[in-house]
């Protein structure tokens, strides 16, 4: 296994390319895909979501538009409106969830179509799709784990999230003031997108990712307004409340999103057991990809089912992370066949068993990392 606090190698340049060679020429991944493929047949089922994913998009839309209806209607006392903004947060997280997430991946459905229209609810959240396809699919999915590749582990403000970022006096104490910082996560949509154009310009020069289209700072800059004016403008014009009581709902709406989503993420990745191996000079990972996503990538799956239905199966990131192209409703069914076929070839398949054992894991890497132990 990798050692979590690998500080004797050498790191390439900021933003080259990462390379995985499968060194030990591990069938691991042709055997577990054939499994897979196996089961489907004989079940005869797509892998994509299908109509129960539909229906569950309908409920996760619902639950964040339907809320946001009954406030503009003016029926309702401010503290009423408030709490349907806290619904509207549970609303954002999950189609962030259960229905972008996977549209964005390709497995809402078999059609094209239908998955561009669903993943455009990222918009309504305030997101950005090419963005969220850059560093979510492309380098999130890829080099899992790595620092300066990996953004849901690096340069994190006051977060101490890799092994690899400078540790200051301040992070001592993350693991007490880490949640808030979670709570903002859907915060930083409407900021974070413009960033994202100037490093993502600069990877483009070792060729990890495209420069930024022109025609996406169109769309970028569109779908912001537009989310200003769909969040902001049209409560503040219909409804007799001051911009405090509107901001009020909105940080309530964002901060229970933001906790929900971010918490899930983390939990994933920054944990006991998951590895964060760094590239040699050459910018090499002596392993392979999918041996690399099993030794990054924890689950918290097994016991509670209305949490995993409500949470896009985000629970098994293990398969998510080998199957991305499989919607996560498949998850709970295929997860057998993942850690069988782990066990059979000797790698280590990390389950957390409840999510109250990973957020006990991830707290504790907190405390390590923030302590210089990790």
């Amino acid at each position: 296994m990798w050692n979590l606090n690998i500080t004797s190698l050498m790191h390439p340049t900021k933003y080259a390319k990462v390379n995985f060679i499968n060194t030990e020429k591990s069938v691991f991944f042709s055997s577990l895909r054939a499994n897979i493929d196996t089961y489907f047949e004989k079940n005869k089922i797509a892998k994509t979501g299908g109509n129960k994913l539909l229906f569950k998009a309908c409920m996760m839309l619902g639950l964040y538009l339907i809320p946001f209806g009954l406030i503009l209607s003016g029926h309702f006392t401010n503290l009423q409106m408030l709490f349907m903004t806290l619904v509207m947060g549970f609303g954002v997280a999950g189609v962030g969830m259960s229905v972008m997430h996977d549209a964005i991946h390709g497995s809402f459905s078999s059609s094209a179509a239908i998955n561009r229209i669903f993943g455009a609810s990222l918009y309504l959240l305030g997101g950005n799709v090419y963005n969220w396809d850059i560093q979510h699919n492309r380098l999130h999915h890829t080099y899992t784990n790595i620092h300066d590749m990996d953004e849901d582990i690096t340069g994190k403000f006051i977060l101490r999230l890799s092994s690899d970022d400078k540790l200051k006096p301040i992070h001592r104490f993350q693991h007490i003031y880490a949640f808030f910082l979670y709570s903002l996560m859907t915060f930083s949509f409407l900021w974070k997108d413009f960033k994202e154009i100037k490093l993502y310009n600069k990877m483009a020069k070792t060729g990890i990712v495209p420069a930024f289209p022109k025609k996406e700072l169109g769309i970028l800059i569109l779908t912001k307004f537009g989310y200003i004016l769909f969040i902001c403008v049209l409560p503040l014009s219909v409804l007799n409340i001051t911009f405090g009581q509107w901001f009020l709902g909105f940080l309530v709406m964002h901060c229970t999103a933001g906790i929900i989503l971010s918490t899930v993420f983390q939990l994933a990745h920054v944990v006991e057991g998951a590895a964060q191996p760094s590239p040699d000079e050459k910018g090499n990972i002596e392993n392979a990809w999918a041996i690399h996503q099993l030794n990054t990538t924890a689950n918290f799956s097994g016991r509670n089912k209305i949490l995993s239905w409500y949470i896009g199966g985000l629970d098994y990131q293990v398969e998510h992370h080998l199957f991305p192209k499989i919607s996560h409703i498949h998850y709970p069914a295929i997860s057998s066949i993942v850690k069988k076929t782990a066990e059979d070839f000797g790698i280590m398949y990390n389950n957390k068993d409840s999510f109250m054992n990973g957020l006990r894991s991830h707290i504790n890497m907190l405390y390590n990392l923030g302590h210089g132990l990790a």
